[in-house]
């Protein structure tokens, strides 16, 4: 409830952005560098569609999930819990979602750690195990450091990392500039054949990041409704969120597609590991300094991502099934499959990729149930969605879920 009483802590709209911007880290994470590289080295500028039709989903999607939270004062795993109060099949529900939550959780986890590790091989030579380590402990020590400071700091901090990602990924097109005509044409949806939909549903998985949109309406009470009471009008803050979501994913699906341009620009035909191969074509063909601005931002969507996915992570458990773990506890659990993957020298790329191929099957286990809460007048009173947004909420959700069929039809064909 908005407390008149209660004056704002800032005036101006600007000063209230922030929870998206941190959500948006998410949708830069090196499961999206391996799954765009991949696809443009591989297709050229066929799949840029997939990575806008994901970009304009994500915008409503983490909208209403931001909706959602200030409008209710709860986030989207309280208000699945509160609806299954009484249910007999309750524990059976809660606990299913509990583990698929931690499913996901090691999903991004692993694309996280996998990446962070990749760029310091790159960078230093660090062996990819132990670079998978020194990710995992640093998110950890970032999170500790950053939220005892509050939460303007915390997103101030992200926000400062979702900038060096964009510097590393969209400054390497100005030396490998891509066909803005080829890019166009890429706007319309083709699959190009059979093999490409193992990318489709990777790109899409990490571009509408599960862990996401269930934190981003924790983010958003944190910031604006953390008492219980709202600073400004309920009205005006919702506006905000808009142009919060519109700002950052715009931002976010900028530097996606850009890795995707990139890699059509300059890796069409390349062999071998697409990071790898990126990182040493830029080198040979443009110079070390390029390299390592690309090589940057891969380590910082990789630190950053694990801080936010850390956060989520823990954040989703305690609200989901009432027991918190401590984000230092969940990161030594789910750190540990990253390690063994890179300890048994399975290749980067291909961890990244099929990781978010997981994520992918996350996205409607998230989506669905915000699609039924914000079209229920009983939760959402006045702010209800219409029936037109329910419609294209639902449609999305449908969407998903056949690209979900379409890979399972895949696997069981090949």
């Amino acid at each position: 409830m908005y407390s008149p009483g209660h004056r704002p802590r800032v005036g101006a709209g600007w000063a209230l952005l922030g929870p998206a911007f941190v959500a948006s880290v998410a949708y830069v994470d090196p499961g999206n560098v391996a799954a765009n590289l991949t696809a443009g080295s591989r297709y050229g500028y066929a799949l840029v569609w997939v990575l806008a039709g994901a970009s304009l989903m994500a915008m409503l999607i983490q909208y209403q999930s931001a909706k959602l939270g200030l409008v209710t004062g709860r986030t989207l795993p309280q208000v699945m819990r509160a609806k299954l109060e009484g249910k007999p099949w309750r524990g059976v529900v809660s606990a299913g979602y509990g583990v698929q939550a931690f499913v996901i959780a090691v999903a991004t986890d692993v694309a996280e750690v996998v990446g962070g590790a990749l760029a310091l091989h790159l960078m230093f030579g660090t062996p990819l195990w132990l670079g998978g380590v020194i990710v995992g402990v640093v998110s950890v020590v970032l999170l500790w450091a950053l939220r005892t400071h509050g939460e303007r700091t915390f997103e101030l901090a992200i926000t400062a990392v979702l900038a060096i990602i964009c510097a590393g990924f969209l400054g390497a097109l100005w030396w490998a500039p891509p066909d803005w005509r080829a890019t166009t044409a890429g706007l319309v949806p083709s699959v190009p054949d059979a093999d490409a939909w193992p990318l489709v549903a990777a790109m899409l998985g990490a571009t509408v990041m599960p862990h996401a949109i269930y934190l981003h309406s924790a983010l958003a009470i944190d910031r604006h409704r953390r008492d219980g009471r709202l600073d400004i009008p309920l009205r005006r803050l919702l506006r905000i969120q808009k142009a919060d979501v519109l700002l950052a994913l715009l931002l976010a699906g900028s530097v996606n597609i850009g890795m995707l341009l990139l890699a059509a620009a300059a890796l069409r035909g390349e062999a071998g590991d697409t990071i790898e191969a990126a990182f040493a074509t830029i080198s040979d063909r443009v110079g070390s300094v390029p390299a390592l601005v690309f090589a940057i931002g891969l380590l910082a969507s990789g630190v950053g991502s694990a801080v936010v996915g850390t956060h989520a992570g823990s954040r989703i458990l305690k609200d989901m099934i009432g027991m918190p773990i401590a984000p230092t506890v969940r990161r030594v659990i789910t750190i540990g499959p990253a390690v063994l993957l890179l300890t048994l020298g399975v290749a980067p790329t291909q961890v990244l990729v099929w990781s978010q191929v997981v994520l992918s099957f996350g996205v409607a286990l998230a989506a669905a149930p915000l699609a039924d809460f914000t079209g229920d007048r009983r939760l959402m009173g006045e702010f209800v969605d219409p029936v037109w947004k329910r419609v294209l909420n639902w449609t999305i959700v449908g969407t998903i879920v056949a690209l979900n069929l379409v890979m399972v039809h895949w696997t069981l064909t090949q």
